[in-house]
């Protein structure tokens, strides 16, 4: 059975589609909670603004680096712009840990200054943006899956971020109405908890980024899949080395295929492909296949076969 993630349609037009969905949600959502928290006296929805707000901006990252890793392979880049996929995700985790710094200092500030407690009613306001951002992660999550997108992914995660935050600041604002006097700073020690989640979603989601820039090698099932496929093809007697590397929404093939080594050279470059054409119609998602032809060794055949 091929790997799903090798069989994409239209894979851009989903990202962007679901980025700029996001796009949208998170300027209104920035608005409203930064309204609702400087006239709600709340500095942890302040802070679940600023969060937003840099949703924003973070996303038209993603944007942009969706547009540029679409664009055809041309003579400077052979391979395609597919590394500005995972670049745009990178960038994406570390502007989340810059947002967490920024919301951890100026909790701390707020802690050491008396102020009134929240107002009730932004908590009704976090309700509702909690059950906007979780609606959204999944969803992006979901197109993230489907086309494989490491930005797309970081993105959903960026989502996810935000409704935690919200609800740590549900809990925090709660903790200073119900305590009463006292406890006013029970919503600043919520956005300083906050910020320590968004680092470590951010920290979660420059993995998987780091891992595409540096050809980290995809699944096994991947490569399973592929060699499945190109034993079946006639003529191929066996398989060497199959090495695989995803540059954007697209994967790049190094694969060692052994054939008779009695067969004309013509006869060779022939099987190879066919194993290359079989490879690609059968997983769009592959660009390219890069094929190197062995002569059979009976003697190194019978060593893999006692292995």
């Amino acid at each position: 059975m091929p790997d799903s993630s090798l069989k994409q349609i239209n894979p851009t037009v989903k990202g962007l589609k679901s980025t700029l969905v996001g796009i949208a949600a998170n300027f209104l959502l920035a608005v409203t909670k930064g309204t609702a928290g400087f006239f709600g006296n709340s500095y942890a929805l302040v802070a679940d603004a600023i969060e937003s707000l840099s949703d924003v901006f973070s996303s038209i990252i993603i944007y942009s680096g969706l547009k540029i890793a679409s664009k055809p392979a041309d003579v400077n880049h052979p391979y395609g712009h597919g590394k500005a996929e995972p670049l745009a995700a990178s960038a994406v985790g570390l502007a989340l840990i810059g947002a967490a710094i920024l919301i951890s200092i100026q909790s701390v500030h707020e802690i050491k200054v008396l102020h009134k407690a929240p107002a009730s009613y932004t908590l009704y306001v976090l309700v509702g943006v909690i059950i906007v951002k979780e609606s959204l992660f999944r969803f992006v999550d979901s197109v993230g899956s489907k086309i494989s997108s490491t930005a797309v992914k970081t993105d959903a995660w960026h989502h996810r971020s935000d409704a935690i935050t919200s609800a740590a600041a549900f809990v925090g604002i709660s903790i200073a109405l119900l305590g009463g006097e006292g406890y006013e700073s029970a919503d600043d020690y919520a956005a300083l908890f906050a910020s320590a989640i968004i680092v470590y979603n951010a920290f979660r989601l420059l993995k998987p980024a780091v891992r595409d820039l540096m050809d980290f090698s995809p699944p096994r099932e991947i490569e399973i899949s592929i060699r499945n496929k190109a034993g079946a093809v006639e003529g191929v007697v066996g398989l060497d080395k199959c090495k695989i590397r995803k540059m954007g929404f697209e994967y790049y093939v190094d694969l060692d295929v052994i054939v008779d080594g009695e067969r004309s050279v013509r006869n060779g470059h022939q099987i190879a492909h066919d194993v290359k054409e079989e490879i690609m119609v059968t997983f769009p998602a592959v660009a390219n296949v890069f094929i190197h032809i062995e002569p059979d060794d009976p003697e190194r055949l019978k060593r893999d076969i006692e292995k």
